[in-house]
């Protein structure tokens, strides 16, 4: 539960934005009739309790990667009084897509004849993999603007007053969110739509080409910082390059000064090429944002030192070129693989960082959409309903209730996952009306609740039916989700040797899709080799830590090898054209090993014998 509730700001937002079907109480935003933002914000910022898991260096200028949602890290910031100088981020675009990582498995480094096939470079196709869903970018438009809208107040509040913030979407729900940011930040400090275009053939019978992103920009106060950018001019001489817009030729001299500053940037950019064409940045992560990107947008609204902030941090790109650039950096993102992009990519950059986990109750899973997936096999007896609105996820069959419709709250999305008296009217009133006669109870899993006896109390006023709600903390079933694999291992000299390593988790993925492939082959009457795994277990390994220094708490990396998917092994952040030898070394006494499968899950193990 969080410990307090944060305020956005100490004064209400004046309103600004018209649209239809947006309307406006107190001031706040209401869409539809759905009152969940306004009471949101009034009440303020969820504070959770935050756990500093990894720091890596010193960490002088106190660089953040938080493990957890946009409003938590933001109601963390401003509870610590940290203001931040720019703000860049890469939201979902409420694109309607699923995006899944390719898992790679790696060979197995305890069999002569892998090391043996290893010695020839392996191109990507050559490689045994597997695809594995990482989040869920469906959204109802609705809930997705209200979460929006929280957010990017949550953002503001922790912006400096010179501060600038530049956000990434395309033509899905750019339009809408336009707005939003209207309202929020004022129209007066609109600065920028800028169009990333990019190449690419996606052909279509009935449309133009989709090429593009947008970019809207926009700055806290008319005080903000803004450094112009120049690329070169191309295919022009001093001769004919027209100065300051006029038919005359340019001075000589002056011209040439124009030459070598190079052209102002524009709106549009062409010049940015994406991820896919720039492949040493590859960090197999679908949304992926190139470093050139970025660069631009850096350098354009900050200075050396000034703190950098990325809220939906994915691949960790924007954390990565803020330290390249000397600046300081915040970074969150809710899903664990997305942490350990960005922590590797960082660690391989030299940057200096502390990991801190949100404890809110909802990072009990590699990320919210495959914890969403896996409720239901844990909720025993649930299925669906076709009778039901899509409110309830299924129902459970009760020999004295009968079917008992089920409410599981959306992990994505803010507000839902906390249960107050908001939610309950909603089930009271538009939830319950619409069931079936026969229907005697219902239960309502939250992950968070508000105020028990004050929801108790509304129940008791409110609900005239004759059916009976139950409550169910979902946190006690999340619990049951996570289970560490089986590390067998010896230590020999200043070596830690891996001998068996076996993930359940891992192995069922890797059930699960065969059995799809295997079925696919069979309606096409062809043949499907199934993944394999070897009975050491080895190639499920992709990242080994020692931690020398505390044997609890924070965890401290005093060597580490991450098993790349080309077999290739990076040594304390250094790529080697090594391969992996089953080993890890080290130079002090290891207290504890935290080893990282494939799929992302990590396993911590305390090491208790002599050396």
């Amino acid at each position: 539960m969080a410990i307090k509730y944060v305020p956005y700001f100490p004064e209400t937002i004046d309103g600004q934005a018209i649209l239809n079907n947006f309307t406006r109480t107190q001031r706040f935003l209401k869409y539809k009739d759905n009152d969940g933002v306004y009471n949101s914000i009034a009440k303020g910022m969820p504070l959770y309790e935050m756990e500093s898991i990894e720091k890596v260096g010193e960490n002088k200028d106190n660089n953040l990667v938080i493990r957890g949602e946009c409003l938590s890290a933001c109601a963390y910031l401003k509870e610590k009084d940290i203001k931040v100088d720019l703000v860049y981020i890469d939201p979902p675009f409420a694109s309607g897509a699923d995006y899944a990582k390719k898992v790679y498995i790696r060979r197995n480094p305890k069999v002569d004849e892998a090391i043996k096939k290893a010695e020839t470079e392996l191109n990507n196709d050559d490689l045994k993999a597997f695809e594995e869903k990482m989040y869920g970018d469906v959204w109802n438009k609705e809930a997705y603007l209200n979460w929006m809208y929280e957010n990017l107040l949550a953002i503001k509040s922790v912006m400096s007053e010179t501060a600038s913030i530049y956000v990434h979407l395309d033509w899905h729900i750019g339009h809408y969110v336009k707005i939003l940011m209207d309202e929020i930040f004022g129209e007066d400090n609109f600065r920028n739509e800028i169009v990333w275009c990019y190449t690419g053939v996606t052909p279509s019978p009935r449309a133009f080409q989709q090429k593009h992103d947008d970019i809207y920009r926009y700055s806290k106060s008319n005080e903000f910082l803004y450094n112009p950018q120049y690329v070169p001019y191309k295919g022009l001489h001093a001769t004919n390059v027209v100065s300051h817009g006029s038919n005359k030729i340019a001075d000589p001299e002056e011209t040439k000064k124009l030459l070598e500053r190079g052209k102002p940037v524009e709106d549009w950019w062409i010049d940015i090429y994406t991820v896919d064409r720039v492949r040493k940045e590859i960090a197999d992560y679908a949304t992926q944002k190139p470093e050139a990107l970025l660069e631009r947008i850096i350098k354009a609204s900050s200075n050396e030192g000034m703190i950098v902030a990325d809220f939906f941090g994915g691949s960790g790109v924007t954390a990565t070129v803020a330290h390249k650039l000397k600046r300081k950096f915040i970074t969150c993102d809710v899903g664990i693989n997305s942490i350990q992009t960005m922590r590797d990519r960082l660690v391989a950059n030299k940057a200096e960082f502390e990991i801190l986990e949100v404890k809110d109750g909802v990072s009990l899973y590699r990320n919210p959409q495959q914890t969403m997936d896996k409720l239901k096999s844990l909720i025993q007896g649930l299925k669906n309903e076709d009778g039901l609105d899509k409110f309830w996820e299924g129902s459970i069959q009760d020999s004295k209730y009968g079917m008992m419709p089920v409410y599981i709250p959306n992990l994505l999305e803010g507000t839902g996952r906390i249960l107050d008296t908001r939610l309950v009217n909603e089930i009271i009133h538009n939830a319950l009306p619409d069931l079936p006669e026969n229907v005697k109870k219902v239960i309502v899993f939250y992950i968070d609740i508000d105020d028990k006896k004050a929801v108790d109390e509304f129940i008791k006023e409110q609900n005239d039916t004759e059916i009976e709600i139950e409550f169910r903390d979902l946190k006690e079933l999340l619990s049951e989700v996570v289970v560490d694999d089986d590390v067998d291992y010896e230590i020999t000299n200043n070596e830690i040797v891996i001998n068996h390593f076996s993930s359940d988790r891992v192995q069922q993925k890797i059930d699960e899709y065969n059995d799809k492939m295997q079925a696919q082959a069979i309606k096409k009457g062809t043949e499907y080799k199934p993944l394999t795994i070897s009975g050491e277990g080895l190639e499920l390994i992709e990242f080994i830590s020692l931690d020398c220094t505390n044997a609890e708490g924070t965890w401290n990396s005093d060597s580490e090898i991450k098993v790349e998917k080309n077999n290739y092994v990076t040594i304390n952040g250094e790529k080697t054209k090594s391969y992996w030898d089953g080993k890890i070394s080290f130079n002090k006494k290891p207290l504890r090993m935290k080893i990282r499968n494939i799929c992302g899950d990590e396993t911590i193990i305390v090491i208790k014998e002599q050396i």
